[in-house]
């Protein structure tokens, strides 16, 4: 069995994949300052809930720095394998034409890789997490570039720590579009902006590129947004975890 561990700046997505089947998957609280001992104790509970013992391979992407090797260690010391890390020498596939390539993010290849060999190309991948990241991928695999946006969660948290008669607020879509009270005017805001924006980004990507690309959405809050946008786009929770079972095979054959 294959660990596959996505390490972002909120969340760590986990996933137990036996062979082309993903058997299970959760998610912890991202804590920089948690031990390999805390770790090791949380992925233990994880694979026991699950009855997902016997792994054999691992790999991790992570946008922490100072968790991958804590992470590293805690997979050797419950799992006893060494796990591969998505890094500068890994076997992507990906060609990716940056001014510094070494500046793009993991998780940002990761999504590229599964959407490289899952859909036709060219395509967009939208990452709705603690930051929003579009990436751009050409015909040919080629990363072209992208942008990065205020995550909806982190904007949101912004303006109610910073707007003393506006509170925190559940995501999700707003009653009408043209709202009649606050909680819907932010939620209007949260959601279809955020659907209008990713609208907007498309089309001008589009235009760029010079043809019709694959919309790409994952992420804890793609499927809320994908659901208030015009576009016809591909919801696939576990891109990431795809992406991390792609290239660990691509770098073990």
């Amino acid at each position: 069995m294959l660990l596959a561990i996505d390490v972002g700046n909120s969340n760590i997505v986990l996933g137990v994949f036996d062979k082309n089947k993903l058997l299970c998957s959760g998610r912890l609280h991202t804590v920089q300052l948690d031990t390999e001992i805390d770790y090791s104790m949380k992925l233990q509970k994880f694979l026991e809930i699950n009855n997902a013992s016997c792994i054999d391979g691992a790999i991790i992407s992570s946008v922490v720095p100072a968790l991958v090797r804590v992470l590293k260690k805690s997979v050797q010391l419950v799992c006893g394998v060494d796990a591969i890390i998505v890094g500068p020498g890994i076997k992507t596939g990906i060609n990716i034409k940056m001014d510094n390539p070494a500046e793009i993010g993991a998780d940002i290849i990761v999504g590229d890789v599964a959407a490289a060999q899952k859909y036709p190309l060219p395509a967009i991948v939208f990452d709705f997490g603690t930051a929003t990241t579009a990436s751009v991928i050409d015909k040919t695999a080629g990363h072209i570039g992208g942008a990065i946006v205020c995550g909806v969660k982190t904007a949101l948290g912004a303006l109610s720590s910073s707007a003393a008669q506006l509170p925190d607020i559940d995501i999700m879509p707003p009653a009408k579009i043209i709202a009649k009270n606050t909680l819907d005017a932010m939620r209007c805001g949260a959601v279809v902006g955020t659907a209008a924006m990713m609208e907007g980004l498309v089309a001008r990507f589009e235009k760029e590129l010079g043809e019709k690309a694959t919309v790409i959405v994952t992420g804890g809050l793609g499927k809320v947004i994908a659901k208030a946008s015009c576009l016809d786009i591909k919801v696939d929770e576990n891109l990431l975890l795809d992406g991390l079972k792609i290239l660990y095979e691509k770098n073990t054959k």
